[in-house]
Order: structure tokens, then C-alpha cells, then sequence
């Protein structure tokens, strides 16, 4: 089948999709081409995931407006069904690839669970199949792995035998379908014609811009807009720790800086967690690396934020010294294991790094996230008999705390506030980002 008949297939809504990944990504857009009038079948590993799924029950905790209710719907129309069995995508017409990409320590790309889609995809591949990355990798990964691994394992030919294109995500827990529906996508093809299918496809569940772009552009914009991110987030962090310095607020000098115009400074914060930001920077510069450009910029701002956790933790030290108790044989509460508020997603948490920092330094850790499996319960429960407490993520349900409630229940009423939740406490000793004069 050549690209004319698939579109033709796609305009009648007759192509079949196949979603490789059921997770944060994989299973929304699953969701949203099946709400879209065709038939798809998702692909995951995790026995477990696939079988909620089948049961119209999402996997994904936290507060994702809409998507229980919309896969509900898709499984019960029959217009959804999920597997472990790569050999059910077979018949399909478009194959979407969403799987993790992380880096390891020395910030190189791991793509085990990558190579191995594309493995197990390559004897089930359809003849005329278009299959789309979208997941998040470095540029020119399209053309080193993903292309001459699927020629091997299919034993097809890209652009006779299949079409090949690289779509990369641009989504947030809390906001998945929305974002999917209402941002702007870049569709890279390995031809114009691949990309013009791309949009076609993609037309049908997202209702902002779809850009055509080579597979190589498509590479660079994703990773290169969450380093920006990152390094704009990194500034914010820094001004934070000189106006700690020098006694400044870093809430008002960012309330004035960005009254100028043209500026937009961000906000800082205990640290940058999730699965895009802390690895997409590496991503961006690995290939750049290897060939000796000096990459001085990006890896600074990750360093300033992987420090974040750690300077927590300095303040909270502060902070006991205070109160006259040594951070060593302190037991601290801290609120919120997730990465981001009202989510479940803990990847590269930075509460982690915090609890592994607090643990060697003696501390005793009570964790709490209302969203994350093991960590549940009654906060003030969870809160008796701590020396202090350290918000670390502004989860709905911690903004309105009881304040005067929880310092009840507190050996001493200490109060580091990563993520400025409680910016007005009264008759705590508290330390906040950013804060160079000592709010109680």
C-alpha cells in the first residue's frame, strides 16, 4: 500500500492503529484515535496494565481530567483494545511507538525499551505501515537506530516497504488529553509526503497547528525546547539562592523582573522532576558531544537544578538548628513524593534525592503524597511526633491545610517550604526558596 491509499485509508477512517506503550502518553492518544472513530490496538509489556485497561479502568493515578470516563467509553464501544502480543498489530495501517527513553548517569541515551519495540514490531509490520516515534529522543537517533533497526527486523525497506516519521509528544500529567488535543505538533516525515500523511492522521485529535518538518527538526524541537526549559528554570533557581545571600525575596524581584517587558522569569523551586526535563537536555547534546562541540550552557543549568533537593535540605538544617535540634535523629515529614502536583508520576522526583540526602545525614522520613501508592494516609496521623515539615509539592489537598492543626501535632514548629504553599505561616520557624529574610 503506498502513501495515496493510506491517506485515502485515513480520510475513510478505515486505517487501523496500533499504540505501542500504554503509559502517560501511549494510552491517551490511544484513547483519543479510538474516540475519533478507529479501531486501535495498544501494545504494553505489563500484564496487569493491559488488563485494567481492558476493564475500562485507567492505570494512571492523579488528576487527569477526562480520561477515565474516555476510556471507559472506548473499551465498552469496542473501538479500544489492549495486549501483550505484538503480533495484534499485524493488520494495522499506522503504528504509534510511545516507550521510555531515559539516560543513564553518564547522561548517554538508553534505548532498551526502543530497540526492543521496534524488534518486536519489525515481523508484525504490515506492508504500507506507517509507523510514528513519538517518543522523546535525541536528534539523529531517527536515522542511526530507529530507521536501519526496523529495515532488520522487518526486512522491509523504508519508503517502499513502510513509511517512517518521528511526531515527539508535548504533554504533562494533569493536562494529557488536553494537551494533546490543544497543542501544536511537529509531524517529521522522512519524506514531505510521509510528513503530509503524518498530519492527516494526527488532524484527527489535535485541534492546534500541525507542523510539516523533516524527521531530524522534529528531533531537535522537542528536545531543545524542554533544555530551554530547563536552563530558564535553572535562572530562576539561581537568582533564588543570591537573594538568600544577600537577604533579597525572589518572589518580589521576579514580580518586578517581569513587569519589564520581554522578560518572563519562571518560577523557582525544591528542584525539576519528571521524565522529560532532567534527561531531554542530555538528549539535545549527546550526538553535538560525541563530535567535540563544547556544551558549556545546559549541563550548568542541570547542575544548578539537580542541586535543589540538596539546598532543601541545607534549609531545613538551618531551620532545626534554630528551633535547638540537630537535623541527625530528626524525624521530618515530608509532603509529596510525586514530581508534580495532583499527579502520581514520580519519575526523577526530586523528593527522592531529598529522602536519600536527609537518610545519610541521619535524619529519620516520613513520607507522605496523596497520590502515590505506599505514601497515603492521614497527614496530621503522619505528622505526630515530627521535628519538622518540608513541602515539596503543592498538591491541592496540602493548600488547605490546617496549619495551626499540623504545628499541634509537631515536636517543634519547623516549616521549609520548597514550592512557596504557605508563603504567610505565622508562628513557624520557616524557610522558604529564595527567602533571604526569615519569615515566622
Amino acid at each position: 500500500m503506498d502513501l495515496n491509499s493510506l491517506r485515502q485509508k485515513i480520510a475513510a477512517q478505515t486505517a487501523r492503529i496500533g499504540v505501542i506503550g500504554l503509559g502517560y502518553v501511549g494510552l491517551p492518544v490511544a484513547c483519543l484515535f479510538a474516540e475519533a472513530g478507529f479501531d486501535v490496538t495498544g501494545v504494553d509489556l505489563k500484564a496487569e496494565r493491559v488488563a485494567a485497561i481492558n476493564a475500562g479502568i485507567s492505570p494512571i493515578e492523579g488528576r487527569e481530567p477526562g480520561l477515565s470516563e474516555l476510556l471507559a467509553d472506548v473499551i465498552a464501544s469496542g473501538r479500544l483494545r489492549a495486549t501483550t502480543e505484538y503480533a495484534a498489530l499485524q493488520e494495522c495501517n499506522a503504528v504509534t511507538i510511545n516507550v521510555e527513553t531515559p539516560v543513564d548517569e553518564q547522561h548517554t541515551p538508553r534505548y532498551v525499551a526502543l530497540r526492543s519495540a521496534l524488534r518486536d514490531l519489525g515481523p508484525a509490520l504490515k506492508a504500507g505501515a506507517l509507523v510514528i516515534v513519538e517518543s522523546t529522543i535525541a536528534p539523529s537517533t531517527m536515522a542511526r537506530i530507529v530507521k536501519p533497526l526496523l529495515e532488520e527486523a522487518s526486512g522491509k525497506r523504508v519508503n517502499a516497504d513502510f513509511y517512517l516519521g518521528h511526531c515527539p509528544e508535548r504533554v504533562m500529567p494533569g493536562k494529557l488529553l488536553a494537551n494533546l488535543r490543544g497543542v501544536s505538533r511537529v509531524c517529521g516525515g522522512e519524506t514531505p509526503e510521509t510528513a503530509e500523511a503524518m498530519i492527516a492522521l494526527y488532524r484527527y485529535i489535535v485541534q492546534a497547528d500541525l507542523d510539516a518538518a523533516d524527521c531530524i527538526t522534529a528531533e531537535l524541537v522537542k528536545t531543545a525546547e524542554n533544555a530551554y526549559r530547563d536552563v530558564n528554570i535553572a535562572f530562576a533557581n539561581e537568582v533564588a539562592l543570591v537573594c538568600e545571600a544577600v537577604g533579597g525575596d525572589v518572589w518580589k524581584v521576579r514580580e518586578l523582573v517581569n513587569k519589564s517587558p520581554g522578560r518572563a522569569m519562571l518560577l523557582p523551586g525544591a528542584g525539576v522532576g519528571g521524565h522529560c526535563i532532567p534527561k531531554d537536555p542530555w538528549l539535545l547534546v549527546y550526538q553535538a558531544q560525541q563530535t567535540g562541540v563544547p556544551v558549556r550552557l545546559i549541563p550548568a543549568a542541570r547542575a544548578v537544578n539537580e542541586e535543589m533537593p540538596l539546598h532543601i535540605a541545607a534549609l531545613l538544617e538551618d531551620a532545626l538548628r534554630e528551633a535547638g535540634k540537630p537535623l541527625e535523629g530528626a524525624r521530618v515529614l515530608v509532603l509529596g513524593y510525586a514530581y508534580l502536583e495532583d499527579s502520581d508520576d514520580t519519575r526523577n522526583s526530586p523528593s527522592e534525592a531529598l529522602v536519600a540526602e536527609l537518610r545519610e545525614c541521619g535524619a529519620e522520613v516520613v513520607i507522605h503524597d496523596p497520590y502515590v501508592p505506599g505514601y497515603q494516609g492521614d497527614v496530621y496521623a503522619m505528622a505526630e511526633g515530627c521535628d519538622a515539615v518540608v513541602v515539596m509539592v503543592k498538591h491541592s489537598e496540602y493548600k488547605t491545610l490546617d496549619l495551626a492543626a499540623l504545628k499541634a501535632v509537631l515536636r517543634a514548629p519547623v516549616l521549609v517550604d520548597g514550592r512557596r504553599t504557605f508563603p504567610q505561616a505565622v508562628g513557624w520557624i520557616r524557610r522558604g526558596v529564595g527567602e533571604g529574610a526569615r519569615q515566622q
